[in-house]
């Protein structure tokens, strides 16, 4: 389990915080609270689930309504003598409500299989007695239905029966004598479950009855007058026969939920899952954050991360990199004050808390991060003034007591350790502890002014160095991180801009070029060509997203333009026949203009991309060979060299082709005497083609064209259906069908077939 000071100092309740504000239920709030990191085996589990749900939450129609907490109820039966009341069983109600809805919502869902998460949250058997119960018991408005119980009906019947007997009695003796200007308000209330008439008080003389209140302005009594004395007993009567048919389907209905209650239990944790399910799915979308993988022994490699809760502020969070490399298990970050050094290192240790704990992280698409068992942070004024300890020495009483803990599945973060004692020795025993964390396995970042503790970086094999970069021309910082190289502390400056006086500053300068170790200019030649860098290569990302998007709008583009292509040449061939039919061109000009339309549809000339053709000599009378435009395999039947042509059959079409549009078939086995053995693809046998709702002219034309394209594809029998009608469609097609230069022969359809409606046409 992760150490409760880490979590503190890496801010993660803040996180959890503001995961919880996202859910819907004050379940699913506490649900969120309680998130924590999880182990390996864990995550490997649960991490599937997660991203499927991610896309069924964004992308599904489902939306969580907030529902509620029906934790103290499902507790208070354990009582054998509870008896739900009717709030109780509506809270129940819509919570088995909303679980049966997600769970359809999930089953529906057509764009990715989501069986992990629907195994996840949802189990096999459902509270379906429970569920019919209470909505066959309760209504929308969470009163009990009439229909509850046979007893309960009659009697409610019953009550109306008297509601409708007083409000008679009324009409009779009070509207019939026209005494209404003695009511105050609607003839007819109730007052102690009784029927009254809400009447003027100075006028309460004039009848006979009780007065059973008075309002509180004095001037309206609630008078029941004798005449309903006997109706209102009667109405109190049935009025406790309806209680207690009530209280009968409450126990009923409490008995149904007792005998199911740990599958109510379970569709009730389902949805408080899908809560915190759907609010890590918002929180996703607020942070363009995105599930993230721990592995063991996976690289760390975090790009364009940002801090979560700096990135969900008003001004937002700058992204960083950061990676270390293959075999680097350390990485020291150098650089000025205020540049981003502890921002990177709680960016580093947030992220990975977040990731094990299954929550969306702010990094782009292609991150990797080890799995951490064990995060141990040293960062901030460590001092206890009550334990009479300096900052330095509570790091190294810390230090020693996690230290055992170092292996290949921890992370220290070290902010400044060593400070708070000599320079020199800070240093040393920083670089010692990363020798002996690097030596354990384990991973550490720490963040240093200290100048030993800089070269030591560049110099390690397995320890990395970075720099968070600062303007050179406003020394303001720019928090970017640059690899392999260290950065000026750049103190003078930070005081400076922070008001310290001149004077101060002055000696400070001369101080520092008298003990003759101001490396400063040489580290900000280093920090200015850093920053040129980290432009050159944004510029290079942006142009390369750029091209990614003019990419896409040319495949668009393609596809418009061959679509429109195609659309022309079938038109064209359409027209081609249409003269033909008006006997305006010759059978010859038609099959020749369908060829050339055929070569037009073959594409443009190859280009060097295309692999070079095969040797011709492989191409010889009788092998098998595959004419490139179609794309289909023949047998050769003939060459012509001197035209450099063959003659090569394609599912029962025979056409000349050139030489340079056929390519050898490398598996087709050789016959005897060194023959290919024919080995054409099997062709299409049959096609259908439907003409019904077509005038005469537009049919013939849609099925000289379906002819010549199921030609093409050698299809040897084609169904035309034209429908029964008066004939006279038919009457259209068969006359075409006798002229038609492809067609071999035709015929009706049998009975079983369509009969007269549908006409076989044999293709030659």
């Amino acid at each position: 389990m992760m150490e409760s000071r880490t979590l503190q100092l890496l801010e993660f309740p803040k996180v959890l915080a503001v995961l919880a504000d996202r859910a819907v239920s004050e379940s699913g709030r506490r649900a969120c609270q309680g998130v924590e990191p999880l182990s390996p085996l864990e995550l490997a589990v649960q991490a599937g689930v997660l991203e499927q749900g991610l896309v069924w939450a964004s992308e599904a129609n489902f939306r969580l309504s907030p529902f509620p907490d029906i934790e103290p109820m499902l507790e208070s039966l354990a009582g054998a003598g509870t008896v739900l009341d009717l709030d109780d069983l509506t809270a129940l109600g819509l919570v088995l409500g909303q679980a049966h809805e997600a769970h359809q919502s999930i089953e529906d869902f057509q764009a990715k299989p989501l069986e992990e998460l629907r195994l996840s949250l949802f189990y096999e058997d459902w509270p379906a007695k429970t569920a019919q119960g209470l909505q066959r018991c309760i209504d929308p408005e969470g009163s009990l239905r009439d229909a509850s119980s046979p007893e309960l009906a009659e009697v409610r019947s019953d009550i109306r029966r008297i509601h409708r007997q007083c409000v008679k009695k009324i009409k009779d003796q009070i509207l019939g004598d026209n005494a209404s200007h003695i009511l105050q308000d609607d003839y007819l209330t109730i007052s102690s479950d009784r029927y009254v008439l809400a009447l003027k008080t100075n006028f309460k003389g004039r009848l006979t009855g009780i007065v059973h209140d008075y309002s509180q302005t004095g001037e309206t009594c609630y008078f029941e007058p004798m005449f309903l004395v006997d109706l209102n007993n009667e109405l109190q009567e049935l009025k406790r026969r309806e209680r207690d048919e009530e209280l009968k389907v409450l126990k009923y209905l409490t008995s149904l939920v007792r005998e199911e209650l740990e599958l109510v239990r379970c569709a009730y944790d389902s949805l408080v899952r899908l809560d915190v399910l759907m609010a890590k799915s918002r929180l996703a979308e607020d942070l363009d954050g995105r599930v993230l993988r721990p592995e063991t022994g996976a690289p760390l490699d975090l790009r364009r991360a940002r801090h979560p809760l700096l990135a969900l502020s008003p001004h937002g969070a700058k992204p960083l990199d950061i990676t270390l490399g293959d075999g680097r298990l350390g990485l020291v970050i150098s650089g000025g004050n205020a540049g981003g050094k502890t921002v990177c290192l709680k960016t580093l240790g947030l992220v990975a808390l977040m990731a094990q704990s299954l929550i969306p992280v702010p990094v782009r698409e292609g991150s990797t991060m080890p799995c951490w068992e064990k995060i141990f942070v040293v960062m901030g004024d460590e001092q206890s003034l009550e334990s009479s300890v300096s900052t330095f020495t509570a790091q190294i009483q810390y230090l020693s007591r996690i230290f055992d803990q170092a292996d290949a599945s921890s992370l220290f973060l070290l902010d400044e350790f060593g400070a708070g004692t000599d320079p020199s020795q800070g240093a040393a025993l920083a670089q010692a502890v990363l020798d002996a964390l690097v030596d354990r396995g384990a991973c550490a970042a720490a963040a240093t002014h200290f100048p030993a503790l800089k070269a030591y970086a560049l110099a390690h094999e397995r320890i990395r160095a970075a720099s968070v970069l600062f303007d050179p021309t406003t020394k303001k910082p720019v928090f970017q991180l640059a690899y392999d190289q260290v950065g000026a502390s750049i103190a003078l400056e930070v005081a400076k801009e922070h008001g310290l006086p001149a004077e101060i500053l002055a000696r400070a300068e001369k101080y520092l070029l008298l003990e003759g170790s101001d490396t400063t200019s040489v580290l900000e030649k280093l920090n200015a060509l850093a920053v040129r860098r980290e432009k050159e290569l944004a510029g290079l990302d942006a142009e390369h997203r750029r091209m990614a998007e003019e990419r896409v709008k040319l495949k668009e583009r393609f596809q418009r333009e061959s679509a429109r292509l195609l659309a022309d040449i079938n038109a064209q061939a359409q027209e081609v026949v249409r003269e033909w039919k008006a006997g305006r061109i010759s059978r010859k000009k038609v099959l020749k203009e369908l060829a050339e339309q055929r070569k037009q549809l073959a594409g443009p000339p190859r280009g060097s991309e295309e692999p070079p053709p095969e040797p011709r000599a492989e191409i010889k009378t009788g092998s098998q060979a595959i004419y490139a435009p179609w794309g289909r395999e023949g047998l050769v039947l003939e060459i012509n060299e001197k035209k450099l042509q063959a003659k090569i059959d394609v599912g029962g079409v025979s056409l000349w082709a050139s030489l340079a549009d056929l390519r050898p078939c490398a598996s087709a086995p050789a016959a005897a005497g060194g023959v290919a053995a024919p080995a054409a693809p099997e062709p299409e046998l049959s096609a259908r083609v439907d003409l019904r709702g077509r005038r005469a002219h537009e049919a013939v034309s849609e099925l000289a064209a379906q002819l010549d394209r199921a030609l093409l594809q050698g299809v040897t029998q084609v169904e035309v259906i034209h429908g029964r009608g008066t004939g006279a469609l038919r009457k259209e097609v068969h006359e075409f069908l006798r002229l038609s230069p492809v067609a071999k022969s035709f015929e009706l359809a049998d009975e079983e077939h369509g009969g007269d409606g549908m006409t076989l046409v044999e293709l030659k």
